[in-house]
């Protein structure tokens, strides 16, 4: 667990280069690096776009770590009910 959330704080870090946030460009190389194997349109930039625009609480046009945490605690809700209901079909 310790290891996930390393990974998450340091492909932040990456992306931002040390920043506290993520401009359009950053953001979108790091959705298309790095989640485009756990989410659809990835390859899409307007679909991107619309995703920053949606997390960027303060409308500043950019994407901070707070708000880059509330993408992360959806896609990890996502997956976890994307696997309870495999088991429940499995059973």
């Amino acid at each position: 667990m310790d290891s996930a959330v390393k990974t998450v704080v340091t492909t932040f870090l990456g992306s931002s280069r040390g920043g506290e946030s993520l401009n359009n460009q950053s953001f979108q190389k790091l959705i298309q690096k790095n989640l485009s194997s756990i989410m659809e349109d990835t390859d899409s930039q307007s679909a991107i776009k619309e995703m920053q625009q949606g997390l960027d609480n303060n409308s500043d046009g950019k994407v901070s770590f707070q708000e880059y945490l509330k993408l992360i605690g959806y896609l990890a809700n996502s997956l976890s009910q994307k696997k309870c209901e495999g088991n429940a079909d499995s059973s």
